[in-house]
């Protein structure tokens, strides 16, 4: 446990420094590569997570159902303002450091790889989502730092904090979960995590953040079932 969430900052702490070495030296045609086959790698990862179903009925009504309640809410759209709200203030106010700062752990924390994947790891053990997350993570940090400098470093403690509270979180609520209900979640987590790497790979735009609550439908769903 947590094994994800160490690799993803040593991850963060490589790329920083492989960054601030090259300084704006990385061809963009090598990021593009990198990040195209980690798009592939997280699809591998999202399908392996779905086979692990046993009703397709109830992934189906909970990525609908969840769907639904968080288009209503609006959830994705609250996280990009907040993430463009906060950036906006410190990279105002406090200059180049708290931007990097700001800036990539916004990006590192907010979004829907993040939570899954600790989910995961604390469910299952299975760290193989926060390993992949880790290999983008650190492409990006090296474009970050090349550009802003070493604040983006330190982005790995608030990261730290929040994957491994969930993971946590999620270790300790295992043992009252039933193998069915966590397979109905893990299903469903697949098919938003294949929704993520169709985004990586740039062939749609899924909002995955407005799906989030398919997870918990999946929970409540199973549960209900003999």
């Amino acid at each position: 446990m947590l094994l994800g969430t160490v690799v993803n900052v040593a991850a963060i702490a490589i790329g920083t420094l492989i960054g601030l070495a090259l300084k704006q030296r990385l061809p963009e045609r090598i990021t593009s590569i990198v990040m195209q086959g980690l798009g592939l790698v997280t699809a591998l990862i999202g399908v392996k997570m779905i086979i692990v179903t046993e009703n397709v009925l109830v992934v189906l009504v909970s990525i609908v159902v969840g769907g639904v309640f968080g288009e209503l809410l609006h959830i994705e759209a609250r996280l990009d303002a907040f993430g463009a709200k906060v950036e906006a203030k410190f990279s105002r106010e406090k200059g180049t450091f708290a931007k990097a700062f700001v800036t990539s752990s916004l990006l590192y924390c907010v979004g829907p790889m993040a939570i899954l994947g600790a989910l995961q790891d604390g469910l299952r053990g299975d760290y193989s989502i926060l390993l992949t997350k880790s290999g983008l993570d650190g492409v990006a940090s090296v474009a970050f730092a090349s550009t802003l400098g070493v604040g983006v470093l330190f982005s790995a403690i608030p990261l730290a904090l929040y994957q491994g509270g969930i993971t946590v979180g999620a270790s300790m609520l295992e043992p009252f979960l039933s193998s069915s209900i966590v397979n109905a979640m893990t299903a469903t987590g697949g098919l938003l995590i294949l929704g993520i790497a169709l985004n990586i790979l740039q062939v749609t735009k899924i909002r995955v953040g407005n799906l989030l609550p398919a997870i918990l439908i999946a929970a409540a769903l199973a549960s209900l079932l003999p």
